[in-house]
């Protein structure tokens, strides 16, 4: 693999763009694994600056590496992602992350006036996300889009069909695995939010809208807190009147306080960890809370163990 460089673990990178209503979130994790021999793999977990005009925009103010992540590689995939690299040693091998993000304390926006894009129209960067992918089957699903969303005006107006369909339709629960797709989901009538952002993309896509997944922390603010034990989350994002807008059929309302991690075709692309070889996950602890903004890495975070 050709050597793009390294990306920066420690500090948000200067911006003067201002986030309207700020909020700090104190985010991270840790992973430990056995690993019988030496083993490469990929970690997808590390958030970056967001400042576009729309979607999620963040400002990491500081971040640091746990465990086997100090002075890890790191390059960025064809998507934008920072990609974490390392040959993991025989033995417990354990790897994380912490970071405080600035982010909006404004809800997910609400725009039912947004209009859907020609395809002829749309940006060449967008247009393989059009296309099915492995998670992805929108052609499987394609006949049932149109019957179901077709006949609906206008691009956001479709895209909140299809999430208030999912959120109605399908349960909550773990009926699914690593291998499961779209169509398998949506005929299960069961998912996690795994299943329910492959599911939205998957309609997205077969009505003609650039659609992505997304991964990322959602922590509980200005909301009752869940207690079931904290995990990374997964939304997507449609590609509509020219900007990529948030959508989360998990949940079908807006949240505060999405840290976004990465985003590509599915969850092939966001894995937050690859393994090439053999290494059990025998230990995972996620956090995600808001936090003062005099406070600082130095205190100890509260995760909840998963």
């Amino acid at each position: 693999m050709t050597q793009q460089g390294s990306a920066s673990m420690t500090a948000g990178t200067t911006n003067s763009a201002v986030l309207e209503r700020p909020v700090r979130v104190r985010a991270g994790f840790s992973l430990t694994f056995e690993v019988p021999y030496p083993t490469p793999m990929l970690f997808v977990v590390q958030p970056s600056d967001r400042l576009q005009p729309t979607g999620t925009r963040q400002r990491i103010i500081d971040s640091r590496p746990l465990g086997a992540a100090s002075g890890i590689h790191t390059y960025n995939d064809g998507h934008g992602n920072v990609v974490w690299r390392t040959v993991a040693q025989p033995g417990t091998f354990t790897i994380g992350h912490d970071l405080i993000a600035e982010i909006t304390r404004n809800p997910d926006p609400i725009l039912p006036h947004l209009k859907k894009t020609m395809v002829e129209h749309l940006p060449d960067e967008t247009i393989q996300y059009l296309l099915p992918s492995r998670y992805v089957d929108s052609d499987m699903i394609s006949p049932e889009a149109w019957d179901r969303f077709g006949h609906i005006t206008g691009g956001w107006a479709q895209v909140q069909a299809i999430s208030d369909f999912l959120f109605d339709e399908c349960a909550y629960g773990y009926g699914s695995n690593s291998s499961t797709s779209a169509k398998q989901a949506l005929d299960s009538r069961k998912a996690v939010c795994r299943d329910f952002a492959h599911m939205g993309v998957a309609f997205c896509r077969a009505l003609n809208i650039p659609a992505r997944y997304v991964c990322g922390y959602m922590p509980d603010i200005d909301i009752v807190p869940d207690p079931v034990p904290m995990d990374f989350h997964a939304w997507f994002e449609a590609y509509l009147d020219g900007q990529w807008r948030t959508f989360d059929a998990r949940h079908n309302k807006p949240r505060v306080g999405r840290v976004l991690i990465a985003q590509g075709r599915d969850a092939s692309d966001v894995a937050f960890s690859t393994t090439f070889g053999s290494a059990s996950l025998t230990h995972m602890k996620v956090w995600a809370d808001e936090t003062d903004f005099e406070n600082t890495l130095d205190i100890e975070p509260n995760p909840r163990i998963f």
